[in-house]
């Protein structure tokens, strides 16, 4: 008599990490594609719609430079969540934390910097976008150390009092008297914004992006504080019995996190917008979860998912125009990707035996 087995792998090859990748996306757009076709009632409408989606975002006189500006905040709420997710810490907040760096941005940009006409203004904008995201990174990491409450309901939660903090401050006190009542605020002085590279249309938030990306494989792969992170994800007593602060190193995690994310805001404000308003962000935070999980965890490799999910952002507006297939489309994607990576994941990572009884 035999029977199914099912085990855990002793060890996992590199390329496995590759393969899962690749095998999520690829089931991903398998049921795009049946999705479409579900919905036009045109298998062409599907091969036309995949050639528009994978062509426009990408081509330097059409969708490039919106592929690239949507990168920007996808690339940072990715890297940040690469540092919380390797010490298995699981911040669902990013998006949270990208609305209070929005929100203290357009604060300094309105009010507190108006009228100061000086090179700093922008760093120091940035700076107090960061500042904000790293505060409400804090929240969740010193409720983590101390009270070891649940990260995943702590920055949910705190996503949500966000959204509607900015909701209440651009429907009411900040409101544009000359908006045409609509929610926003008023444009920034224009010695707010981000300078842009001549006439491309990209700001260089971009350069900010790739400065933090070499920053974060730095601290993840070259110093000792990257390393006390993977021990605590691997094993958290083993941490403390080495003598590794963990609550220590959990809070500074989650700041830098928040403080990503929170600076994802600030450029968002500076270098697209010019001005806080509703739907800023189609979920930026959220988004970058699916692509911190994709690059698994590598910051390089975070920088080509998030360029490939801007193009699937701008890519799916295309398609909207041209075609009157729904915006919402990306959001089932992304949510596709998500559940074939965890399911792919769990596939790879046991293997199947036939052994005897």
């Amino acid at each position: 008599m035999y029977r199914v087995k099912v085990e855990k792998r002793l060890e996992i090859p590199r390329y496995f990490s590759v393969l899962i990748s690749l095998f999520s996306i690829t089931i991903s757009l398998i049921l795009m594609g049946i999705t479409i076709w579900a919905t036009t009632g045109k298998f062409s409408n599907t091969l036309e719609a995949y050639k528009e989606m994978f062509s426009w975002p990408f081509i330097p006189e059409c969708g490039l430079s919106d592929t690239i500006q949507k990168m920007i905040p996808l690339m940072l709420t990715g890297l940040g969540l690469t540092i919380v997710f390797r010490m298995r810490i699981w911040n669902i907040g990013a998006e949270g934390q990208l609305y209070l760096g929005a929100m203290a941005t357009t604060w300094g940009a309105l009010f507190l910097l108006k009228d100061f006409q000086n090179p700093l203004v922008v760093p120091i904008l940035l700076i107090l976008g960061t500042l904000a995201g790293a505060f409400w990174g804090a929240i969740p990491g010193v409720l983590k150390a101390f009270l070891n409450l649940d990260e995943i309901v702590a920055t949910l939660m705190l996503n949500y009092i966000a959204y509607y903090w900015v909701n209440y401050l651009i429907y009411g006190p900040w409101k544009d008297p000359h908006g045409y009542n609509f929610p926003l605020t008023a444009i920034f002085p224009e010695h707010t914004w981000l300078p842009s590279i001549g006439d491309t249309g990209i700001h260089l938030g971009i350069f900010i992006a790739f400065g933090m990306a070499v920053i974060v494989y730095i601290l993840m792969n070259k110093t000792r504080w990257g390393f006390d992170l993977k021990v605590i994800g691997d094993n958290e007593k083993a941490a403390k019995y080495a003598g590794i602060n963990t609550k220590k190193n959990i809070i500074l995690a989650m700041m830098l996190s928040g403080a990503l994310a929170g600076l994802a805001g600030a450029i968002q404000m500076l270098g697209v917008q010019h001005r806080l308003q509703h739907g800023f962000s189609p979920g930026y935070g959220y988004t970058g979860i699916i692509i911190a999980w994709l690059s698994r965890l590598n910051p390089w490799a975070a920088i080509l998912v998030s360029f490939l999910f801007g193009g699937l952002i701008v890519g799916s507006e295309q398609l909207q125009i041209i075609m009157r297939i729904p915006i919402s489309l990306i959001n089932v994607l992304q949510g596709i990707i998500l559940l074939s990576l965890l399911a792919s994941e769990t596939i790879f990572r046991y293997r199947i035996r036939i052994v005897k009884r």
